[in-house]
């Protein structure tokens, strides 16, 4: 099944609501959902490039860097494979930014190039039985632009603000995967990083500006995904259809039995998605839908 774990966001001017959903059946939803398996081993044989449709296995997400302005934040130590702690690397010295406004929609809605200006297609009131949680990039009176979870990755589009409710979130990760490294960020302050597992050379984590699209309750009996499955709206660059499920979407999930590949300093172990130790999964439970996720590498 899906998760629904009670993660919230801030609503502008006022304390912390929920934004998260029920739960929904995967079987309802069949190989309908596009999961990416990051599971290592053999990649598939189908790599045509984007095709738009379908859930997500695996969740996965990025890791990002720096402090908020100007101040330098002292990592806290991120778990290791057996419960031991594992010193947390230093995030460079850029500026990470603080909270985020997003735009919870309430049913689909129209889309729009421009502020006035109808495109094709709509917004997506829900992605995988999911309501749709998006960061908002820019504001015109009246107007917000946002982040899609679709294909292709850096979808965006303006849509009216009242089809939408505003709220926010203090987070930010930030994935590194050339020192493979994830990074959790709370108004711009550095709350902890951990090492990660990564996407290999042939089937690298997609880099590029993301959020956290919902969570998921992982597989029964669970082989190694940890508590919850982050499902992001990054998808595979090289895989499009990953095991004739019809997309391959990048999530943020337990090492699947691969600590050791993980180590105290991360590797290029997966399919794409990204792969922590239990114990640093856990501290990004509070971490909103619709939080960005900044990859880079």
């Amino acid at each position: 099944m899906f998760r629904g774990i009670g993660r919230t966001a801030r609503t502008i001017g006022a304390s912390r609501v929920a934004v998260g959903a029920g739960v929904i059946g995967v079987a309802a939803l069949g190989t309908s959902v596009g999961w990416l398996l990051c599971s290592g081993g053999t990649p598939p044989s189908a790599r045509a490039l984007p095709s738009v449709a379908a859930p997500v296995r695996q969740a996965m997400q990025p890791e990002a860097e720096a402090v908020a302005a100007g101040r330098t934040a002292a990592a806290t130590a991120a778990p290791g494979p057996t419960g031991s702690t594992v010193p947390a690397s230093t995030a460079p010295a850029s500026t990470v930014p603080g909270s985020t406004v997003l735009a919870t929609m309430a049913q689909t809605a129209p889309r729009y190039a421009r502020p006035g200006l109808l495109a094709d297609g709509t917004v997506p009131g829900s992605w995988y039985g999911r309501p749709s949680v998006l960061p908002v990039i820019a504001t015109r009176p009246g107007w917000v632009q946002v982040r899609l979870a679709q294909r292709p990755d850096g979808s965006t589009a303006w849509l009216l603000a009242r089809d939408g409710t505003l709220g926010s979130t203090p987070y930010r990760i930030v994935v590194n995967t050339a020192t493979t490294q994830l990074a959790l960020y709370d108004n711009g302050r550095l709350v902890f990083s951990a090492p990660a597992g990564v996407g290999t050379p042939d089937d690298p984590t997609p880099t590029g500006e993301f959020f956290v699209a919902f969570d998921e309750q992982p597989p029964q009996p669970n082989p190694g995904y940890g508590p919850f499955i982050m499902v992001t709206s990054a998808h595979s660059g090289a895989i499009s259809d990953w095991e004739g499920s019809g997309d391959a979407v990048i999530g943020i999930h337990g090492p699947l039995g691969e600590d050791s590949e993980i180590g105290t300093t991360g590797g290029r172990i997966s399919h794409g998605c990204i792969r922590l130790h239990d114990q640093a999964l856990e501290r990004l439970t509070e971490v909103p839908p619709g939080t960005p996720i900044d990859v880079v590498g």
